[in-house]
């Protein structure tokens, strides 16, 4: 996996180089160049806060080094560059910040002599009077800034940041912090496990940050590291058990947080990390359609079958040869979890995702049309009540499912939406269209049933299927007989009817008779047509169903009364465009 992320790093020309990093700052202060402070301002949307490709940085061991406290250079948190902090903060906290701060400023200072624009802001954050403004400035923010978001500076509409000015200077001021760490590495010359090369391992490799919401912790979690013994081999500590360089491993650090921040789906709690061979264009990207399916056109394939059919006419010859690589990732106790790695050609992807849309897509609950292919997220909200009470391994299950066609629908994902679809019909809930094409494909893939169909599908041999068709007609009879009797058929014996058809299904046969004298004419004689047609369907009402028959019963009720649902709509359209015509043409 980390091969691949350097092998892409490499591609895409994303360079990383030690003390530097990618950083994210919310609120930028004004200072003018007589060292005042004229103003705070939030970064970027106001949330997120404006990225900076290069920025200083130190890692966790810098900022300690030889004992001495330092600081970041040219961004730090509020709490620091401000003290600005909560009014309970306790004094050894409190004097850590103005260390931090000290430090900061001096830093400025030291710097100011390759840019010189620095030398104003060192000096407006060492007077009091322009501390106690930007203090000021801070508390009437609204919404009003945390004491740990990020700042950086603005001085005639320039950032510092993106100056090169101090770049050189930077990478001298790290040499001797890294000195002073050098000392204590008692670890000669290994091979990188990367590259194969002679290297001085790195002690500890930088953060992986962005997991905070699956989670990991809000300063970063460590991907490689030992800090148990039983994992330190030939007394190897920390992270030379997986030797690599400074530079490999701040390489492979920071092209991950920006496959993370850039390519990335939230999978409830984990992500799905992803990348290709090559890049492609937003509306050739997969992953993103899985996230956000876009709704074809009337007639018209879903977005991965249209791509298919491109490479097959040759219309799309720059998508062969082409791989997708994806990995899922959570953070626990500080360390990133990798919980899925799945690597292919992009064809395979393709095809993989148009039979998920495929086996998914099922009639409408209205009759009137195809549904759309659901969000992934939808198909697992559909099977709890909650995202968040999902569980993890049914997610990663169904995830692997969607990217492999060979895969069978996870059972615990059928049972689940079999018993979701059950309590919405009998509390009267408008039934779910993913969990019914999730119940459908089950049958499609895990059974192999080649007469389950995108709608109604009269001939079906099942007769569980047909059982669940002759509740939704006789459901319907009672309606036109009787009207809305509140707890009608369907409430009082669905349950019964979908586990014990046998038991059930005469009694309702015998109220069908009071209901058919009731409507009369015509329409008794069209639903005797289509319950005799029902019922011929099978030679006997099976005594009890098991959970995979009971769910062909929940299909072929659904989808009967779609085709109830769209028969009525279209009625209603023929009677109102008569109507219509008789007002014009009287």
């Amino acid at each position: 996996m980390l091969n691949e992320i350097l092998a892409y790093a490499e591609r895409t020309g994303l360079q990383s180089e030690p003390g530097f990093t990618v950083k994210t700052a919310k609120w930028a202060v004004f200072i003018n160049e007589q060292a005042e402070i004229g103003g705070i301002t939030p970064l970027g949307d106001g949330k997120n806060g404006l990225t900076f490709n290069h920025c200083p940085d130190l890692s966790q061991g810098e900022m300690i080094a030889g004992g001495v406290t330092r600081s970041q250079f040219l961004i730090e948190s509020l709490a620091v560059v401000a003290l600005f902090y909560k009014a309970d903060i306790k004094e050894t906290e409190l004097k850590k910040f103005q260390i931090k701060r000290e430090y900061f400023i001096k830093q400025l200072e030291l710097a100011s002599e390759d840019c010189p624009e620095l030398a104003c802001v060192a000096a407006a954050l060492k007077d009091p009077e322009q501390l106690e403004t930007l203090q000021s400035l801070i508390e009437n923010q609204q919404p009003k800034p945390k004491s740990t978001d990020s700042v950086t500076f603005l001085i005639n509409e320039s950032y510092p940041l993106k100056s090169i000015a101090w770049h050189n200077w930077w990478r001298e001021q790290r040499q001797p912090v890294n000195a002073i760490n050098d000392k204590k590495k008692s670890v000669s010359t290994m091979r990188c496990l990367f590259t194969g090369a002679a290297i001085e391992p790195v002690e500890t490799h930088p953060k992986i940050k962005g997991l905070s919401s699956v989670g990991g912790l809000g300063t970063g979690d460590v991907l490689m590291a030992f800090d148990k013994e039983a994992f330190q081999s030939y007394g190897l500590s920390k992270s030379t058990n997986a030797a690599t360089d400074e530079i490999t491993a701040k390489s492979y650090a920071e092209t991950f947080n920006k496959l993370i921040s850039d390519q990335s789906i939230r999978l409830v709690n984990g992500l799905a990390v992803y990348w290709f061979g090559h890049n492609l264009n937003d509306d050739d990207d997969m992953f993103a359609e899985l996230e956000n399916p876009s709704e074809p056109l009337a007639g018209q394939a879903t977005r991965p079958k249209q791509l298919l059919a491109a490479i097959n006419t040759g219309q799309r010859p720059d998508l062969l040869g082409n791989y997708y690589y994806v990995v899922t990732v959570s953070g626990q106790a500080g360390r990133v979890m990798v919980r899925d790695w799945q690597q292919g050609a992009l064809t395979e992807l393709l095809i993989n995702i148009s039979a998920w849309f495929d086996d998914l897509q099922i009639i409408a609950r209205d009759g009137g049309k195809l549904t759309a292919p659901p969000k992934f997220l939808a198909v697992v909200g559909c099977l709890v009540r909650d995202l968040k009470d999902a569980p993890a391994p049914l997610i990663n299950e169904l995830w692997r499912t969607a990217l492999n066609q060979k895969k069978p629908i996870p059972y615990s994902a059928f049972t689940q939406a079999l018993l979701e679809s059950r309590k919405a019909i009998i509390n009267e809930e408008a039934q779910n269209h993913a969990r019914m094409g999730l119940i459908k494909a089950y049958h499609i893939r895990n059974k192999g049933d080649q007469h389950m169909n995108i709608h109604l599908n009269q001939e079906h041999p099942n007769p569980a299927y047909q059982c669940g068709r002759l509740l939704a007609v006789l459901a319907d009879l009672q309606y036109a007989a009787l009207g809305d009797v509140g707890a009608g058929v369907v409430q009082r014996y669905y349950t019964a009817t979908s586990q014990t058809p046998a038991l059930r299904i005469g009694q309702l046969m015998s109220n069908a008779k009071n209901h058919l004298t009731k409507v009369g004419g015509g329409l008794a004689f069209e639903f005797e047509n289509r319950l005799s047609e029902i019922m011929s369907r099978m030679t006997a009402i099976p005594k009890i169903l098991d959970l995979e028959d009971q769910s062909l019963f929940a299909l072929g009720y659904y989808q009967q009364l779609a085709q109830i649902r769209a028969k009525m709509a279209e009625n209603k359209a023929n009677k109102q465009a008569k109507q219509t015509n008789k007002e014009i043409n009287p």
